[in-house]
């Protein structure tokens, strides 16, 4: 596991996948200090565009014109026009950037950050002016943000607190904290498409853990495999997909029965999914490479070179209900010892 406390131009022809709307996939590459534009149908890297150091969230407005970039080292958010793919600004933060996620509308950005030893909270943006409106204390080293689908909640992985922050999107504040089962080190969160549901991947613990939105309460703890890192769920919400960092493989739950039910091979360091229509992407930080899982059959049946040490993914909002409801994956970090 990585500490991440230690913080090109696009062809015309690629300018034109963009507006016919072939939705690329955007990946950041923690120590290559990059996004790796990649084309899904084609599975090939189209474009590749400098941002700050230690990229380790991104994701992609609902309009698909812009990709943001949370990047931990250089305490900044990059953002990316999606028609050129260049930084057309750079938004400064105190603290360390980590995690993003959109509203729905794409008119507010969630960045979590932390003070190293002292506190950790949200960075609420408003997306059209790029400033920081309000900002909203959370548990300790806050590693993954989620939105749900109405934007109505914002749910918080607090990695070091052991714990989940749920914030109301329209007082920005928190108005309770989820917490034990044995929860151990949260590092990524998803919400379920219905949006009754958010997903927890538990690193330490080896779980993902169900929490019903509407209660706030822990309903299931399933097991997955050693070192959940990331996790996402298939547009219909019946299957999500996880990945075991420690164990090299993907494991997929049936969500109706809580249960695994297949075991995909995923290279050797799988650390973020992102799903995109019937096929889920997998992030490998141990081979610099992305791979693309059949859902259907649950094989792996491309593997795509990218930049050093893939770690977050996004793609236009265009699989998951409500319309317009913004997708964003965000990266989770790692307590050990740097990569």
């Amino acid at each position: 596991m990585a500490a991440l406390l230690a913080a090109a131009a696009l062809s015309a022809g690629a300018a034109t996948r963009a507006s016919a709307a072939t939705h690329d996939v955007y990946v950041a590459n923690l120590r290559g200090s990059s996004i790796s534009v990649v084309d899904p149908t084609t599975n090939t890297v189209v474009a590749t565009v400098p941002v700050g150091s230690y990229p380790v969230g991104v994701a992609v407005t609902p309009d698909y014109s812009q990709a943001w970039v949370v990047n931990e080292g250089s305490n900044d958010v990059s953002v990316i026009s999606t028609a050129t793919n260049t930084v057309t600004a750079t938004i400064p933060l105190s603290g360390l950037p980590h995690a993003i996620a959109l509203s729905p509308d794409g008119t507010t950005a969630y960045v979590t950050f932390t003070y190293l030893k002292y506190s950790s909270a949200v960075y609420v943006i408003d997306t059209s002016t790029d400033t920081v409106t309000t900002v909203i204390p959370v548990g300790f080293y806050a590693s993954s943000i989620a939105v749900t689908p109405d934007g109505s909640r914002v749910y918080v992985a607090n990695l070091v607190s052991n714990s989940v922050s749920v914030i109301d999107a329209t007082t920005n504040t928190v108005i309770t904290t989820i917490s034990g089962s044995g929860m151990d080190t949260p590092t990524d969160i998803a919400i379920s498409p219905d949006g009754t549901r958010a997903y927890v991947a538990d690193f330490n613990s080896g779980n993902v853990f169900v929490i019903d939105t509407a209660t706030n309460a822990i309903t299931a703890v399933i097991p997955t495999g050693p070192g959940p890192e990331g996790l996402a769920l298939t547009p219909d919400g019946t299957r999500a997909y996880v990945a075991n960092e420690n164990a090299g493989d993907v494991a997929v739950i049936d969500t109706a029965t809580n249960t695994v039910t297949a075991t995909i091979p995923a290279g050797s360091e799988p650390v973020g999914v992102l799903m995109s229509g019937t096929a889920a992407f997998v992030a490998d930080a141990g081979t610099n490479t992305v791979a693309v899982i059949d859902t259907a059959t649950n094989t792996v049946t491309a593997t795509t070179p990218v930049g050093n040490t893939p770690f977050a993914m996004a793609q236009a909002p265009v699989f998951q209900p409500p319309a317009g409801t913004a997708v964003s994956r965000t990266a989770a970090p790692l307590p050990a010892g740097p990569r």
